[in-house]
């Protein structure tokens, strides 16, 4: 940069800043200001010319009242117009002025960009620099547009001045991060790898910066950099500090190169290449090696910059992961850094460790150190250490060691700081799940846990231990009788009393011998909770009074007359007034056996993963799951109640089952579930899949009439798979109904649409409302074949009241893979309906019927030209 003589100092911009110093109130300064601008304005506006001298002082002082916070809205022309000048002075605060406060958007960035067009060109090495730090500094796309074709062939050309390539590779990479489409990959990209061996070190800083960012986009085309990398990185790391003398930081050599190439390493696999993985790996062990020798200064910035190699270093073993004496090494070197007075270093150790706690070579030594992480959970003041060493203690559990990282987390658990208790209980909650030898041992710390920290227990945590006792017979009786002995402390939470209901509800029969537990002492310790908890847990307490009926009918008239109280039938929640009266009903009406088969116990739930997990991945943000979900399997654990649920990539779903109408449920998504409200508890309770979440669409009047109308016609190709041409199926060819075919009937115990039947010629869905006495009905149905149904005629048998309501009816050609929306019933009272269809295929007529509603369906009946059998069977 050229010198600044003495005559370019600028008197009236210092004084001008001496007077806004001497200012003693804000409103002098602001008068100060206003004169100024008045005066500036005032020039700029004169019929007499300035130099470039005044330009340049105006300028400074228009910048430097903007830096104070005012706004500004004239100068730039003039800035402007100082970028043509051939002073070096005068050029530097155009660009500063442009880069400070013209706006990427501005309308004179075209003037702009033929003045820094001009620059580029002159072959001035000081303009061109000035000209590349003004475009990285507005980066606006429209720049970018301008100029990115011209900054590659600057940064490899051979006549180009070292600070020339430097600012060039920083301005291409400001570009690219900005707008990476709008740098083309060319022939320069393998030239500029070759800037590795360039002999100016700031030339290869800012080369390595580019090429880290390019490489993760387009990795193939910067492999050759590797061995570069390696070369470089093996000439710094056995230099000593007098060899780099100009980049030397307190006796550590060329420490940020050195930090990046490391970096750059990691975006690639270790190398291919014997010789250079070799030399890589030696270089590594030196690295290791002088973190153990005595330090050659005590500045702190000695410490930092040799820390800083070193941590990445042990970030590229971590990477590479195949070199288990590194491995170990590293492991060691962090160990010695948990015990350091330096909070961040203690804290950088915590986190490295976390990840080597991940790998099969090393997760044995970061066990060794155990004792030490539990300490630093119990005695550091920092709470975001505490949070790393529960971290690292999370991710350094095994079956060996799980009973003791769980009690010391649980024990932290009753002190621990309000910000991470709701992660630390997720933590624990999944290590005993995971790590359970004993289920008794995974109830007792799950209880334990509601205990210490109810509020922060997730229903996410207390589902699945209602799940896996529910799947396990062998631990139900002592969660039975451990949830007993836990609800009868007098200050109990309400987590608690949810799980006591439940488990109670489904197993109490089980601890109903010992006098201490008989079925009134039960039902006295719930409903002593009852009138303490919220609408949801009531909801599920009456549940469990009803099962109680059934499990223990001693309890009947207690219940009962609990039913029958005013404080229930008339209750303000119409969901618990609702369950009163139902249950209440239910009891006095139904049979011993009705009721039985009505409040049997729950079946167990499907396997599936543990939604504990996915919870605390969203908690620990984006980039968290490989921390979380490391690869190190203990081939001896599993997940107690059972395997993972199949990926979509493994599950394949066969044509006949295809969903034409678009009727079947979707999938839940993985959102995190909403809070309960009394109206859906026992469907997240007592199934096996989340809850609806409530909407706040349209309203009832609005809903009831939306879901009826028919489904677009092209809404239903859309689910369909794209199955192979199947040959005009015959009667021969027709097989049973499909397996899920048993079970679609049921479904509408508690839903009003869905699929009503299936097999392999049709699909037959039902869109249902019902309203008190009134209700409305579609039926759709699916042609699943490859040809056309003819002489396509649906009919109704009803009794004689409901002819008059049938609004319409259809007969006709079926396509293929298309709906056909029928009919819609509007029913005034409850009756019985027979649903008839008849339709023709390859010649052949069938009649498809429903049998005894709701109980069985018989569809298909002989031929009436070939005799052959009924095509669906009893399903």
């Amino acid at each position: 940069m050229p010198a600044v003589s003495k005559g370019d100092g600028m008197r009236g911009l210092a004084v001008f800043i001496s007077d806004i110093r001497n200012c003693k109130s804000k409103e002098a300064e602001i008068k100060r200001i206003n004169k100024e601008l008045a005066n500036i304005r005032s020039k700029f506006k004169g019929d007499k010319a300035l130099d470039g001298y005044s330009k340049k002082k105006y300028v400074c002082k228009l910048l430097f009242i903007f830096l104070l916070g005012h706004d500004i809205d004239f100068g730039h022309m003039e800035a402007v117009n100082l970028l043509s000048s051939n002073k070096y002075t005068e050029k530097q605060i155009g660009y500063l002025f442009i880069s400070v406060l013209v706006n990427s958007n501005s309308e004179l960035i075209r003037l702009i960009n033929n003045a820094i067009k001009n620059d580029l060109a002159s072959r001035n090495p000081t303009f061109m620099c000035l000209a590349l730090h003004c475009i990285a500094n507005v980066g606006s796309r429209e720049m970018g547009e301008a100029f990115a074709a011209d900054i590659p062939r600057i940064l490899v050309a051979g006549d180009s001045m070292d600070s020339v390539k430097q600012s060039a590779a920083l301005c291409l990479l400001r570009l690219y991060k900005a707008s990476p489409d709008l740098v083309p990959m060319g022939e320069w990209t393998a030239r500029v790898v070759h800037l590795l061996n360039d002999q100016h070190m700031g030339v290869v800083t800012a080369a390595v910066s580019l090429i880290t960012c390019l490489c993760k986009k387009n990795p193939d085309d910067f492999k050759t950099c590797i061995s570069l990398a390696v070369s470089r990185l093996s000439r710094i790391v056995s230099s000593a500090s007098t060899d780099l003398q100009d980049y030397t930081y307190y006796f550590v050599p060329a420490p940020w190169l050195s930090v990046k190439l490391l970096r750059l390493l990691q975006c690639y696999p270790p190398p291919e290449d014997a010789a250079v993985k070799g030399r890589l790996v030696e270089c590594l062990e030196t690295v290791l090696n002088k973190a153990q020798e005595p330090p050659k200064s005590k500045k702190v910035q000695h410490s930092n910059a040799k820390n800083a190699i070193l941590f990445e270093t042990i970030s590229l073993i971590i990477h590479y992961d195949s070199e288990p004496n590194l491995l170990v090494r590293a492991c060691n070197q962090l160990g010695q850094f948990l015990q350091h007075r330096e909070t961040n270093l203690r804290y950088l150790a915590l986190e490295s460790m976390c990840t080597l706690a991940s790998s099969e070579f090393s997760h044995e030594a970061v066990k060794t150190h155990i004792d030490t992480v539990i300490n630093a959970l119990k005695t550091e003041r920092d709470v975001s250490v505490r949070q790393r060493a529960a971290d690292l203690l999370y991710a350094m559990c095994d079956r060996s060691n799980a009973k003791q990282i769980v009690s010391e987390m649980l024990r932290y658990l009753e002190t621990a700081d309000y910000a991470i208790r709701e992660e630390i209980v997720l933590k624990v909650a999944i290590l005993a799940e995971k790590y359970a030898v004993d289920y008794s041992w995974y109830v007792d710390t799950i209880l334990n846990l509601i205990r210490i920290a109810g509020d922060y227990v997730s229903e996410e945590v207390w589902y699945r231990v209602l799940q896996i006792v529910t799947n396990r017979d062998d631990v139900q009786g002592y969660a039975a009788k451990t949830v007993f002995e836990a609800l009868q402390a007098p200050a109990c939470h309400e987590n608690m009393v949810k799980v006591g209901g439940y488990i109670l509800g489904e197993f109490g029969n089980l601890i109903a011998g010992d006098p201490r537990s008989s079925p009134p002492v039960q039902f006295s310790l719930l409903h002593s909770k009852f009138h303490l908890c919220s609408v949801a847990t009531r909801a599920l307490l009456l549940s469990t009074y009803i099962k109680f009926i059934n499990l223990f009918p001693e309890t009947k008239a207690t219940i009962q007359g609990v039913l029958r109280a005013g404080s229930q039938l008339r209750n303000a929640d119409v969901e618990l007034q609702q369950r009163a009266v139902e249950y209440l009903t239910l009891s006095s009406v139904a049979s011993t056996d009705v009721l039985a088969t009505v409040l049997e116990e729950m079946p167990p739930f499907p396997e599936r993963e543990s939604s504990i997990l996915a919870k605390l991945k969203r908690k620990k943000g984006p980039g968290a799951g490989s921390a979380l979900d490391d690869g190190r399997r203990d081939p001896s654990s599993h997940d107690i109640n059972g395997g993972v649920e199949p990926t979509p990539s493994t599950v394949s779903t066969p044509s006949p089952s295809a969903d034409l109408l678009g009727l079947r449920a979707a999938p839940p998504p993985a959102a995190p579930p909403a809070p309960l409200g009394a109206g859906n508890l026992l469907v997240d309770v007592f199934s096996d899949g989340p809850a609806a979440q409530p909407s706040l669409g349209p309203t009832p009047e609005e809903a009831f009439l939306s879901e009826l109308e028919p489904p677009a016609p092209e809404s239903p190709m859309a689910l369909l798979a794209d199955p192979a041409p199947a040959a005009d199926p015959g009667p021969e060819d027709i097989g049973p109904p499909i397996p899920e075919a048993d079970e679609l009937l049921n479904k509408f115990v508690c839903r009003n649409n869905g699929v009503l039947f299936e097999n392999q010629l049709l699909q037959i869905g039902v869109k249902s409302e019902f309203r008190q006495n009134l209700g409305r009905m579609y039926l759709f149905y699916g042609n699943k074949t490859s040809v056309q149904f003819q002489n396509f005629s649906p009919t109704v048998v009803h009794p004689g009241d409901l002819q008059t309501h049938i609004l319409s009816t259809w007969s006709s050609p079926l396509a293929p893979a298309r709906p056909l929306q029928v009919m819609m019933l509007k029913a005034p009272t409850p009756g019985p309906l027979l649903y008839l269809a008849s339709l023709t295929m390859s010649g052949h007529s069938w009649l498809c019927r429903p049998s005894g509603w709701p109980r069985r369906w018989t569809v298909g009946r002989r031929c009436s030209r070939c005799s052959i059998s009924s095509v669906c069977g009893t399903s």
